[in-house]
């Protein structure tokens, strides 16, 4: 049996996603967490085979999680199941620890047929990602993005979206202050001025799509 801990904000979509891996007869969701810290909770107290979680998570970031538990615990199996299949964005959870990363548009097998790939230890891209994660350009600006923290990364994929300071604080539950010394330290190690050249860069390097639309 595989043991899963699922981790996502959303009750609603929670309880979707434990219903599709609950019909795997060979998987059992043993726990589920609303945000990065009671999802790090979650893995020490249960020891789940694979965690599922999205990134975009209230707080840390769930490429902080995923380092988090991966720092804990060098052979867990993480499997990030999020909107944001930017190959950028894959890239970094990828280096971060994660074992496979799927976009939440895929069929619903596709979760079902990951959680089993990352059970043994293999990674797994969904065909999307892959062929994104696969052509992704090899400029050498996307080295730079390696230089960020994941919370770093974070405020500057929420930026690039169009959201406000105002608004990156309160989805990552943060003074306003401190996001805004993250946009300052973040504009200086990207080497970039103005908002929008931040912008521009994270969508020449596709860490959002185009047009940056909001995302939950």
């Amino acid at each position: 049996m595989i043991d899963v801990l699922l981790v996502d904000d959303h009750p609603i979509v929670r309880s979707g996603y434990a219903r599709l891996l609950e019909t795997g007869r060979d998987i059992h969701v043993i726990a589920e967490a609303e945000d990065a810290d009671s999802g790090y909770l979650a893995y020490t107290a249960h020891s789940p085979k694979v965690t599922v979680t999205d990134l975009s998570l209230p707080g840390s970031s769930g490429i902080d999680l995923i380092r988090r538990i991966r720092a804990r615990d060098t052979g867990a199996r993480v499997l990030v199941f999020s909107v944001h299949d930017e190959a950028v964005v894959v890239e970094k959870a990828l280096q971060s620890g994660a074992s496979g990363f799927i976009s939440k548009r895929s069929a619903p097998e596709v979760l079902l047929e990951a959680v089993r790939h990352v059970a043994r230890g293999e990674r797994y891209l969904s065909t999307d990602v892959r062929r994104a994660f696969e052509l992704r350009s090899p400029d050498a600006e996307r080295s730079i993005i390696n230089d960020l923290s994941p919370r770093e990364f974070e405020v500057f994929r929420l930026l690039a979206q169009g959201l406000s300071a105002a608004e990156c604080a309160t989805m990552l539950n943060l003074s306003q202050k401190t996001v805004a010394n993250y946009q300052a330290l973040i504009k200086e190690k990207l080497g970039v001025g103005t908002s929008a050249a931040l912008v521009h860069l994270a969508l020449r390097l596709g860490v959002v799509p185009p047009l940056g639309p909001k995302q939950d």
